[in-house]
């Protein structure tokens, strides 16, 4: 066994591999839910003016969830992989939080597409409250999202670099 080991790679692995582990779980859970209880014909008859991103994941709303069960599969594995310092799970691991940088940064584009496509409803109270939430939401939502991409680029600086890269080359 290899002493040179570093925690910043064993913890990041554990870490990944319990939230993985847990959203392998729920997303296998939420396949046989929507395909026992939903049939695809459910989700043809949605009405017309309904916003195109949103319309496009209701027609896709099943391979969708079965793409996203897959992405935990693979970090699962990849996460494992990690901690074996098994180089190809490094490259990856690498490659899935790469695609979660730029899935959080098209979050915030998603969201002020689809927030910008909803109806003006009244000048009421009722709706300059629901303004001001959706307001709160948005800047909540950018936060965090800004946030997972900057903690997954860091993360996969640290892969990158030459002492994380020797310790899956021994």
């Amino acid at each position: 066994m290899n002493n040179n080991r570093s925690t910043f790679v064993t913890v990041v692995a554990w870490i990944f591999i319990v939230g993985s582990g847990f959203a392998t779980l729920m997303s296998l859970m939420q396949n046989i839910m929507i395909h026992v209880m939903f049939n695809k014909d459910k989700f043809s008859q949605l009405p017309d003016d309904m916003p195109a991103g949103a319309s496009f994941m209701f027609e896709y709303f099943q391979l969708i969830i079965l793409a996203f069960l897959l992405i935990c599969i693979l970090m699962l594995v990849s996460s494992i992989g990690l901690l074996k310092r098994k180089n190809w799970a490094r490259l990856v691991f690498i490659f899935i939080l790469s695609l979660g940088i730029l899935w959080s940064l098209a979050s915030l584009i998603l969201q002020a597409v689809f927030f910008s496509t909803m109806p003006e409803m009244s000048q009421s109270p009722e709706f300059q409250e629901f303004k001001a939430m959706q307001s709160i939401m948005q800047w909540f939502t950018a936060i965090i999202s800004i946030g997972f991409a900057i903690l997954f680029g860091w993360i996969i600086m640290r892969l990158l670099s030459s002492a994380i890269k020797q310790e899956f080359l021994q």
